[in-house]
C-alpha cells in the first residue's frame, strides 16, 4: 500500500488544489482495487478510508463551487475600473460646469457645485491631518 502512496506522490499537500484533486482521485481509485481493499480491511482502515473519500468528495464540491464563483467574478468589472470611470465622468462634468459658468442659466448650478467641491476638498484635508495622531 505504501507503494501506491509513493507512486502518486507523498507531497500532495504541496500541490495546487487542482493538482491535489486530480491526485486524490487517482489515489482513491488505486486504493479501491480489490487487493488494496483487502489490505485496508486487514489494517482496520475501512473507516479512515471511507472518511477520506467522503471528505475528498466534499472538497471537490466546494472547489467546483469556488471555481465557478471565481469565473463569475472575473466577468465583473473591477472596483478600480469602476472608480476610474466615475472619476473621469465627474471630471468631465466639472469641466463642463466650469466652461459654462459665465452662461446666465448655469451660474447658480456652477456656484452650488463649486461650493460642494470646496467642502469635499476641505473635509478630505482634515481627514488626512487627523490620521497621524
Amino acid at each position: 500500500m505504501y507503494g501506491v502512496f509513493k507512486t502518486l506522490g507523498l507531497d500532495l499537500d504541496r500541490l495546487s488544489y487542482s493538482s491535489q484533486t486530480a491526485q486524490m482521485k487517482k489515489l482513491i481509485e488505486a486504493l479501491e482495487t480489490p487487493e488494496n481493499q483487502q489490505q485496508i480491511a486487514l489494517l482496520s482502515l475501512n473507516t479512515a478510508f471511507a472518511d477520506m473519500k467522503t471528505k475528498h468528495e466534499a472538497f471537490e464540491t466546494i472547489f467546483g463551487e469556488q471555481a465557478e464563483a471565481n469565473a463569475d467574478l472575473r466577468q465583473m468589472t473591477s472596483a478600480s475600473a469602476i472608480r476610474k470611470d466615475l472619476e473621469k465622468n465627474l471630471k468631465t462634468y466639472l469641466n463642463l460646469l466650469t466652461a459654462m459658468k459665465d452662461v446666465p442659466d448655469w451660474k447658480l448650478l456652477y456656484s452650488d457645485t463649486n461650493e460642494l467641491v470646496k467642502a469635499a476638498k476641505n473635509s478630505e484635508v482634515k481627514r488626512k491631518e487627523e490620521k497621524p495622531e
